[in-house]
């Protein structure tokens, strides 16, 4: 079987402040349709390297290319109207708006100019994709209520579709399952399974939940003080002594 072509390649990815190497020469390649996680323990350096792959903070060597065009260093706003988007640890919801405006607000933010947004009908011609996000995220009976005035995991809920309300083709998801009720956590496992599967996106996930990990990615790296001591499918991960001993626990 031919293997399709990466579009996102971080090539010996390097963030270091002074001694400390927060990130020392990660490389990693995700494919069309692909899900890959990313695992290890706090102070690995997950959630820098995602901040360098996304242009929050500039690396200090190495390469990230996306559809083969060298994005090292380019703003989130640049990279978001190439299609790749993310989630925060924390919820980044507006929560004076309703969730529907929500979901409009983070389209709008990724597509379009100043003066198009400006002059836009009210709901920026984003009705349609609203509704179909807020059926597939089940949030269709809270659309029009603050988003402020929901719970924490129907927020949760929010901050996600928003991510993905601009159809990315790449999303990096960072601890999606932080701080939800375990209730919520099938449910949202099988919204990413649908995803994936309806919109063909491909994904990477940072996440310590391991039972949701290992059934969402077909592909995980394990990161250890900066860098990648092991990757491949989940099985052979939680069969890896180095990972047993470093952060799941013999």
């Amino acid at each position: 079987m031919t293997l399709r072509p990466s579009f996102l390649d971080v090539i010996d990815v390097r963030k270091h402040y002074g001694a400390i190497k927060a990130v020392d020469g990660v490389s990693l390649s995700v494919r069309p349709g692909e899900i890959v996680g990313v695992i290890g323990p706090n102070g690995s350096g997950k959630t820098t390297l995602f901040n360098t792959i996304l242009g929050q903070i500039k690396p200090t060597g190495g390469t990230v290319e996306f559809c083969g065009e060298d994005i090292t260093g380019m703003s989130p706003l640049e990279l978001a109207r190439r299609g790749v988007g993310r989630t925060f640890q924390t919820l980044q919801v507006f929560g004076r708006l309703s969730v529907r405006d929500n979901l409009i607000a983070a389209a709008q933010e990724s597509k379009g100019t100043m003066p198009g947004r400006l002059f836009a009908r009210p709901d920026a011609g984003l009705r349609h994709r609203s509704d179909e996000m807020l059926g597939l995220f089940r949030l269709e009976h809270v659309a029009s209520l603050p988003a402020g005035s929901l719970s924490y995991g129907q927020q949760k809920l929010i901050d996600i579709a928003m991510a993905f309300m601009p159809a990315p083709r790449l999303v990096l998801l960072d601890e999606p399952c932080a701080g939800v009720n375990p209730s919520l956590v099938d449910e949202l496992l099988d919204l990413l399974l649908a995803l994936n599967r309806t919109q063909g996106g491909s994904f990477v996930v940072i996440e310590h939940n391991m039972d949701f990990i290992m059934k969402l990615c077909p592909h995980v790296l394990c990161m250890v003080e900066g860098r990648v001591l092991a990757e491949g499918p989940p099985a052979a991960l939680q069969a890896n002594p180095q990972v047993l001993e470093a952060y799941l626990g013999n």
